[in-house]
């Protein structure tokens, strides 16, 4: 009888263990880079980033990085986060001409 309960506990073990290094696994994924700002400007605000606000709010969205001058114009974005991507959008095109 110890004999089955020891030999069960052991592959309870060795699956859980298992199931710890697939996670690990997806965890090493490479993560595409971000696609960088393209302002020297809030796209909220337009206030220059890195003056008086301080250092600038870095946020990830859909793979691209957007700066803010305040915490507070990254609530604005949520908002309307659509509105704010065609202007950083249009500033990408303008920039590449």
């Amino acid at each position: 009888m110890k004999m089955k309960n020891t030999g069960r506990v052991a592959l309870i073990i060795a699956g859980i263990m298992a199931g710890l290094s697939i996670s690990r696994a997806d965890d090493a994924k490479p993560t595409q880079p971000l696609k960088p700002y393209p302002l020297t400007t809030c796209v909220v605000s337009g206030e220059k980033l890195g003056g008086d606000m301080g250092k600038p709010v870095i946020y990830e969205y859909k793979g691209r990085e957007i700066k803010f001058c305040c915490k507070d114009c990254r609530k604005d974005f949520d908002k309307d986060p659509a509105k704010f991507i065609k202007k950083l959008e249009a500033a990408e095109a303008k920039a590449s001409k």
